[in-house]
């Protein structure tokens, strides 16, 4: 009968019962200093092997912790990697109160595997629906937060905390003039340019200030300017309570005794929906400067001529309209932010999740309502 063969170390040795049928007899104490030394070696060796089973025998140890249980875990992976059993004795039981977290972790990695496409896919849709739920529900109980603690504010109004909304309107509007300015200056250049091609051959050059202002004023000022304020202010205001959630700041305020949505959203909201309608109406003034460089310099219009003819095709009601646009703009964007915020869980990967997700939402949601909007002009007129 051949011997069995063995390989022996310090804290255990490995014996062959039957052609690859592998027992490993650990034996001393599996702690933090031995551990280390021992999955160093033993999957070395393991590799090397030619494994259908392999067993972990514990009787001779005489201490167990968690840093063994990472060894019985790494053993545990590389029996699978090589597609072979892997099963634990203890016999003495001085591992019991910890081996159930190894079974634990064995169920969890080998269930998914059983499953086929077709049931995966079906888990993952009701994932899905579920996650949409919970989402929609969390929606709706921010906005009545948000509607509780504007309320609040009108009935104490001292309540409302003056410097932060301030600090808020510099960040999101005087912060972002020059971006809006500049964005809206070319837009206009371009849409000056492009109309001009196609109304020069009509003789038509002077309705291209009809064009610049129309659509700017109605429909590009407002959505370029919300997307700008999306990206700038929406994300920053994702990732600022985010990180605060993350930390558990907002933990702090509720314990405190401070309601989070009016200490860190409402002054959010309120300082955008202050500085986003004016930022539109800056952007709508760049965007006539940029079709007025256009008129003078290529389509030999005079700059009396020009504005004449802006100020003769804008009326109130076509500015309000903008206006109303950017207010409503200017609600979803920091809604959305702060909501996104709010919603932060895990480490600072989620907080970029976050700030993406806030964005992303936002700008979407932008051309919705902008499209409902035009839609219910269409009916209005």
């Amino acid at each position: 009968m051949q011997k069995p063969e063995q390989h022996k170390s310090n804290s255990y040795d490995i014996s062959e019962d039957k052609e690859g049928f592998f027992t490993i007899h650990f034996h001393g104490e599996m702690d933090a200093q031995s551990s280390p030394g021992i999955i160093g070696k033993l999957l070395g060796e393991v590799d090397s092997l030619s494994l259908l089973s392999i067993t972990a025998d514990l009787d001779d140890v005489s201490y167990f912790d968690d840093f063994g249980l990472l060894v019985l875990i790494e053993l545990q992976k590389a029996a699978k990697n090589k597609n072979s059993s892997f099963n634990v004795t203890d016999n003495s039981g001085k591992a019991k109160n910890i081996l159930y977290l190894l079974e634990s972790n064995f169920e969890r990695s080998v269930l998914p595997a059983k499953q086929n496409r077709l049931q995966l896919k079906i888990t993952q849709l009701g994932e899905s629906v579920l996650d949409n739920i919970s989402n929609s529900r969390v929606f709706v109980s921010f906005i009545g937060s948000v509607a509780l603690s504007f309320y609040q504010i009108c009935r104490h109004p001292k309540s409302l905390r003056i410097n932060d909304t301030i600090l808020h309107m510099e960040k999101t509007g005087v912060n972002a003039l020059p971006i809006i300015a500049l964005i809206s200056f070319l837009l206009g250049l371009v849409i000056a340019f492009m109309s001009s091609l196609q109304l020069e051959q009509f003789g038509a050059n002077l309705y291209v200030a009809s064009l610049v202002s129309i659509g700017m004023v109605s429909e590009l000022g407002p959505i370029m300017t919300a997307i700008v304020i999306a990206g700038r202010s929406g994300s920053a205001f994702a990732a600022e309570i985010g990180t605060m959630k993350i930390s558990e700041e907002t933990d702090a305020l509720f314990v405190m005794g401070f309601d989070p949505t009016l200490f860190l959203a409402v002054p959010r909201i309120l300082a955008s929906i202050i500085v986003v309608p004016l930022l539109t109406l800056f952007a709508d003034i760049f965007a006539i400067a940029g079709g007025l460089v256009v008129g003078v310099f290529i389509l030999d219009l005079t700059t009396s001529s020009y504005l004449t003819q802006t100020m003769n095709v804008l009326n109130l009601f076509e500015i309000c309209w903008g206006i109303s646009k950017s207010i409503v703009f200017a609600v979803i964007i920091s809604w959305v932010g702060c909501l996104r915020g709010f919603q932060t869980k895990g480490g600072a990967d989620a907080v970029g999740n976050a700030a993406t997700s806030a964005v992303v939402s936002s700008i979407f949601l932008i051309i919705l309502i902008d499209s409902m909007f035009a839609i219910g002009r269409s009916y209005w007129r």
